[in-house]
């Protein structure tokens, strides 16, 4: 067929390559229907691909909102049984658990009583990156291991990458009883 359109003569007699031929409109139909089909399946595909990137990040956006993660008070123990200038590491449930979080549905803290019924109590991750700070009580300071964070006994920033003081939980006393307010991490 092609080789019949090639021998067409043109308007000034002398034959039109196959290349420059135009096909039938048949032709032309079914390569616009075909590519109408591929450009609307190119199109779903995207807006499948959208939505599977989108729904889970618009859900990590508003899920804060529609349900805040709860603030509770937990009891830490006695008054008596914390030493004034003393630091130690307590564990606390987790503000948010999930069902199938096990061991990780707990949480640390780090409790310094700083007078007869002054307290104050550090969430144990680094401000770097989340990382969790050791005290070490030779040298009355935290440490974080991962990046070299180093923070006063107070909690703010001696050396390393930490853009800000640790993190502090409030404390109240209630009957005799140290208790710390859970929250999540960087909220005032």
């Amino acid at each position: 067929m092609d080789n019949d359109r090639a021998t067409e003569p043109a308007p000034g007699g002398e034959p039109i390559p196959a290349e420059d031929v135009p096909p039938p409109p048949a032709v032309l139909a079914q390569e616009a229907s075909r590519r109408g089909f591929l450009n609307k399946i190119s199109l779903a595909l995207c807006g499948v691909a959208g939505a599977a990137v989108g729904v889970p990040v618009l859900s990590y956006l508003v899920t804060p909102l529609l349900r805040p993660t709860p603030e509770e008070w937990f009891t830490i123990g006695p008054v008596d049984s914390f030493q004034i200038g003393q630091t130690v590491l307590r564990s606390i449930p987790e503000v948010s658990p999930v069902p199938w979080a096990g061991q990780v549905a707990e949480s640390a803290i780090w409790v310094r009583r700083t007078a007869e019924q002054a307290f104050t109590v550090f969430a144990i991750n680094c401000t770097h990156l989340g990382c969790p700070v050791n005290w070490r009580a030779d040298a009355n300071l935290f440490m974080c291991p991962c990046h070299g964070g180093v923070y006063y006994s107070d909690g703010t920033v001696a050396g390393g990458p930490p853009p800000r003081p640790l993190f502090q939980q409030a404390t109240r006393i209630q009957n005799g009883q140290l208790q710390v307010r859970t929250r999540p991490l960087g909220i005032g």
